[in-house]
């Protein structure tokens, strides 16, 4: 792998581990949020899970491509954005789920 990537993936797992939730796990899979995979490497590139509004406006700006995966999984290219970007999706798949509280 190379260094630059290995140093980026290393940002994003020491940074969203040490997040004040304490809710992120680090597994041979990727990071986890309440045991559900929100980020992880494919080769060379970021796999995130984000809502799926926020991941057609990245694939249409030409800054994600779509996951095989599909649905609202894309890839990020650009190591810089990787933190900010697997931090959203922390936040998304974390996020309580709506309904279920009447």
């Amino acid at each position: 792998m190379d260094e630059r990537i290995a140093n980026a993936w290393d940002d994003v797992t020491v940074e969203l581990s040490q997040d004040e939730d304490d809710d992120v796990t680090v597994t041979d899979e990727g990071l986890t949020v309440d045991g559900n995979l929100f980020a992880y490497l494919e080769g060379e590139l970021l796999v995130i899970q984000l809502p799926q509004a926020r991941a057609d406006d990245l694939v249409s700006r030409g800054i994600a491509s779509r996951h095989a995966d599909g649905g609202d999984w894309v890839t990020i290219a650009d190591p810089e954005l990787w933190l900010e970007l697997a931090g959203e999706s922390h936040a998304f798949v974390g996020e309580p789920a709506v309904g279920g509280q009447s």
